[in-house]
């Protein structure tokens, strides 16, 4: 298995489903783009409650961010030709409502479950950069190639 971000948009609706001992699941399908131009199917699976409830959320064509465990797989059309796709088990879903959400509540200045101020760290100014960073850099360059 191989772990992966996927990003593309949903292939009809998620749908939730339960297993023989009774915990729920989802199901979708993600048509992410292919660098030849060509579409690439991810058939989604997700187990945890999180990414269960986000997908189950989503509708037929929203986009959707998926990361996971992937494991390719080769498919036949109607033709017979072999086609790739691929299997994602969803650890986590990222969808435009979670990154707006998340943004709103960072101006906020709360902790994304939106409870309690959240501490956000200040960046240095330039000057205290600058005073941190060593005053002679002759010593940094000794003139010979890098290994690569």
């Amino acid at each position: 298995m191989i772990d992966a971000l996927i990003s593309g948009k949903l292939y009809g609706q998620p749908t939730e489903r339960t297993s023989k001992t009774g915990k729920p699941f989802a199901l979708a399908k993600v048509r992410a783009a292919g660098g030849d131009g060509e579409s690439l199917f991810v058939n989604v699976i997700a187990f945890d409650t999180a990414p269960c409830t986000a997908l189950l959320a989503l509708g037929d064509g929203d986009s959707v961010a998926l990361s996971g465990s992937l494991t390719p797989k080769v498919w036949s059309d109607k033709e017979g030709n072999a086609r790739p796709g691929l299997d994602l088990v969803a650890h986590q879903v990222l969808t435009a409502y979670h990154v707006t959400k998340k943004r709103n509540a960072m101006q906020r200045g709360e902790n994304v479950s939106g409870n309690a101020p959240a501490t956000r760290q200040q960046r240095p100014k330039d000057e205290a950069w600058r005073a941190m960073a060593p005053h002679d850099r002759s010593g940094l360059d000794d003139g010979a190639p890098l290994d690569w």
